[in-house]
């Protein structure tokens, strides 16, 4: 499912800080939880073989079918977790992207403002993604407190190291793929399928027509991401050729 990591300094050190990280929320998570991402990260650094039967510890997931939530959702189950993929339903969304989330047990939930707050961003000429972004994990954390879920985990590359777990609130964050240094090549792999790289959904796409100037922000978020080695520099020029040419 995942690979060690072998001979890759950055992704090594990035690793060992993930183990920092999840000792300074050891206190707000169960032991098991705790025992099952420990063996995780040293499964990734050292090829540690762990037990992976199933856990009585739920994760609440933002879910969007996209590479690396997906990639999340595998993992996470493949380690024994209990999770519970929760997908916000947003106007853009394809009816054949909610029946495929539906077959990987989708919950879904909304948002009431989502096309209110969204629209005045775009009036505003202000980038989208950020603001859609903390709505969606804003009604995820939600749930999780509704339902008595201690830990909230999501799809992010880019908040590794000190970020990739941490105490938000009364709950727990957990950025899987940077927890794990994960990269979007490998989520891609993990998925073990055919995947169209892309940048941004229709409602984005349509935002740029009036206010051409969100695609320098969504080249900055790749360039960024690049940067970081979250994304390689093909996945890069597939990612810019596709802003641009929208």
């Amino acid at each position: 499912m995942i690979e060690r990591i072998k001979d890759d300094f950055v992704k090594s050190y990035r690793l060992q800080q993930s183990l920092e990280a999840l000792e300074q929320v050891k206190g707000d998570i169960s032991k098991e939880a705790y025992k099952r991402l420990r063996a995780l990260l040293r499964y990734r650094l050292y090829g540690e073989e762990f037990e992976r039967s199933k856990i009585d510890e739920k994760i609440a997931l933002a879910f969007s079918m996209g590479s690396d939530s997906t990639a999340s959702l595998l993992i996470l189950k493949w380690a024994g977790f209990d999770v519970v993929p929760l997908m916000v339903k947003l106007p853009q969304m394809r009816d054949v992207v909610l029946f495929r989330a539906q077959s990987y047990g989708a919950v879904f939930v909304e948002i009431p403002n989502y096309i209110e707050v969204i629209s005045d961003q775009i009036q505003k000429r202000a980038p989208i993604c950020g603001k859609c972004h903390s709505m969606i994990m804003d009604a995820v954390k939600n749930y999780a407190r509704e339902n008595g879920i201690k830990i909230v985990a999501s799809g992010d590359l880019l908040s590794f190291g000190s970020i990739s777990i941490y105490k938000d609130g009364d709950l727990i964050r957990l950025n899987l793929p940077a927890f794990l240094a994960i990269d979007k090549r490998e989520a891609i792999k993990i998925l073990g399928r055919k995947y169209a790289v892309g940048f941004g959904c229709s409602l984005w796409k349509g935002a740029i027509k009036n206010a051409p100037i969100l695609k320098r922000f969504g080249i900055q978020r790749v360039l960024r991401e690049l940067r970081a080695g979250a994304i390689d520099k093909e996945i890069a020029k597939t990612l810019i050729r596709d802003i641009l040419k929208n």
